[in-house]
């Protein structure tokens, strides 16, 4: 009984540590927001800033898979290019290192003393009304959590160490005679044991805890750290799955940066190892290698330690495999930043582009659930409303269209599309809605929350924009069907309108690409523009029906074209308006 609930102990140490990175990471990027995501997208001019870049944010979030996530979100929302995405991947498996240093820490230091204090603060803090402090609050219970957790791990662990120590030393010794195999083993362990995980970190965690108790020895340790480096690639490709052709690509690239380096780590596996014991030696360390042996005789009863000796070893065994961890990944990328060309065509070969034209009515840049955390989701969503108004905007072009065409067959073909835009424009606007509620459903920021509300009423009336043209074809048919015509005089009235229209769709889709929008003066000015162009005609076509210069039916076709474009010009300002509404709330 008491073995079942160490074991139970050991898997609950597990479940906080996992439980605790994870909201550290959250507190963090809510707490960043937005800063995070402009400072990634726009550091990364040259191969040192990418770098960088992917090092910093992945030492702040705490995980490598968030930042790679991250990217691959990005590339997907066409907010880096693919080139860009691989070097800040490189900074980010430089920046998860950190990781290895922290755990290393937590099982020589009993960071549990203060961190059930520190508990109490972020969670006084997280109390708070003010959202920084609430981020900050929960940045630091999920510090505390994770250290909690791991000081169960290693608690319980020795519990059961020494409830099965022989069994649990004869199980490990007999995978470990298998010369380089067992370092193939250990590797395909690491991996594995990460892609269920889905959390480099907790792995890496495992094999310290596995290395401390002389379970394994350091050869074994660095087999599973290169295997951890294999299986948090996993992530990635898991969230590109269901991405753009760049985001694949950006989280193959991933995958092919560590599986060279683990390449060239295993071709060189013995001198490797030794560097790093004569690396520790002369910063007055024990030699791991020796280490894990004295600890593993020490767990066989062969040899016998006092405490301080005992901590010695494992603090030399736990600081190697930390700074094995950090040399693979310093070196690896120092390495291969030199080849990121090679690396993108290798990608670009391996994942094609799709064959043919994506159909207009698919999304381009989100076809599933959020890519990343909820705070970081927004970027796709405000990509794809962009795409989809350079979609409206295509479907304006088939008002102007069916406007000017005089042919009844080629006037049904266009009317056939104006119909089609408008069940894509309906479609679109529920996908996008469909996505925004999934965001919503996580932890947001006040701004964030701001965004996403101006979002809704942004694609609102972009699916207005399609009914809009869909009405203009009914309009014309119902006009067609009375045998009525417009004469060159009415048609330059309407394409001088549609004229102003189009400059409206221009300026709205500026404005969308626009970051931090405030000025929307030339939506206004083209608002008013259609406004007055509509009234000029108005009372053109009152002079001219008492002048009887045209039919009074044909008239009043012209008329309700008229007005639905002046409408299409009502629905552009008010999209506008709402991007500059949630710009100037961020700011």
């Amino acid at each position: 009984m008491t073995t079942i609930l160490n074991v139970l102990s050991v898997l609950g140490g597990l479940a906080m540590f996992l439980y605790g990175m994870a909201l550290m990471s959250e507190g963090l990027q809510k707490s960043a927001g937005d800063r995070l995501r402009a400072f990634m997208a726009k550091m990364t001019s040259n191969a040192f800033k990418r770098v960088c870049t992917g090092t910093l944010v992945t030492c702040l979030v705490q995980s490598s898979s968030a930042t790679t996530i991250m990217v691959v979100s990005f590339v997907n929302a066409g907010l880096l290019t693919l080139g860009n995405a691989i070097g800040v991947i490189m900074g980010a498996n430089i920046g998860t290192t950190l990781t290895a240093w922290i755990t290393s820490l937590g099982f020589s230091v009993n960071i549990a003393l203060f961190a059930v204090p520190m508990m109490a603060f972020g969670y006084l803090m997280h109390c708070s009304k003010k959202a920084s402090l609430k981020n900050i609050g929960q940045f630091l219970m999920g510090f505390a959590v994770m250290y909690v957790g791991l000081t169960f791990m290693k608690d319980c662990s020795n519990a059961i160490l020494g409830d099965y120590q022989t069994g649990m030393m004869n199980f490990f010794g007999s995978i470990n005679g298998f010369g380089f195999g067992s370092v193939i083993l250990f590797l395909i362990a690491g991996a594995v044991l990460t892609i269920v995980l889905q959390a480099s970190s907790a792995t890496m965690a495992i094999t310290m805890l596995l290395a401390a108790s002389g379970l394994i020895d350091f050869k074994l340790a660095v087999a599973m750290v290169l295997g951890e480096n294999i299986g948090t690639t996993i992530t990635a490709n898991i969230a590109a799955a269901v991405a753009n052709t760049s985001a694949k690509r950006a989280a193959r690239a991933h995958t092919i940066f560590n599986v060279i380096g683990v390449i060239w780590v295993l071709a060189l596996f013995g001198p490797i190892v030794k560097l790093i014991c004569i690396v520790m030696e002369s910063i007055n360390f024990y030699n791991p290698m020796e280490a894990s042996s004295q600890l593993a005789a020490i767990a066989n009863g062969k040899v016998e330690a006092d405490a301080a000796m005992i901590e010695m070893y494992k603090n030399s065994l736990l600081y190697g495999i930390a700074m094995l961890h950090t040399l693979f990944n310093v070196t690896n990328t120092l390495v291969l930043i030199w080849f990121t060309p090679l690396i993108e065509k290798a990608v670009v070969w391996l994942v094609k582009e799709p064959k043919g034209e994506t159909e207009v009515f698919r999304l381009k840049y989100i076809s599933g659930g959020p890519l990343s955390t909820a705070e970081l989701s927004i970027a796709e969503a405000q990509q794809e409303i962009v795409h989809f108004a350079e979609i409206c905007n295509k479907g304006f072009g088939y008002v102007r269209a069916a406007i000017n065409e005089t042919n009844p067959e080629n006037f049904d073909k266009i009317n056939d599309n104006l119909i089609k835009y408008e069940e894509i424009t309906d479609r679109i606007e529920y996908e996008i809605a469909t996505y925004l509620n999934e965001v919503s459903k996580g932890h947001l920021s006040e701004e964030s929350k701001a965004t996403i509300k101006s979002l809704y009423k942004i694609i609102g009336e972009m699916e207005s924009l399609g009914d809009s043209g869909e009405a203009i074809g009914r309009i014309l048919k119902r006009r067609n069907v009375h045998g009525k015509v417009f004469d060159k005089s009415l048609l330059d009235r309407l394409n001088r309108m549609a004229d102003l229209v189009q400059r409206g769709y221009d300026v709205m889709i500026e404005n969308l690409k626009t970051e931090h929008l405030k000025d929307i003066s030339n939506a206004q000015n083209c608002e008013y523009n259609i406004n007055e162009c509509r009234n000029h005609l108005r009372e053109e076509h009152i002079v001219n029906i008492e002048s009887d210069s045209y039919n009074y039916l044909t008239g009043v076709y012209y008329m309700d074209v008229l007005s639905e474009m002046e409408k299409i010009g009502d629905f552009l300002i008010n999209i506008s308006q709402a991007a500059a509404g949630k710009y100037e709330y961020e700011n």
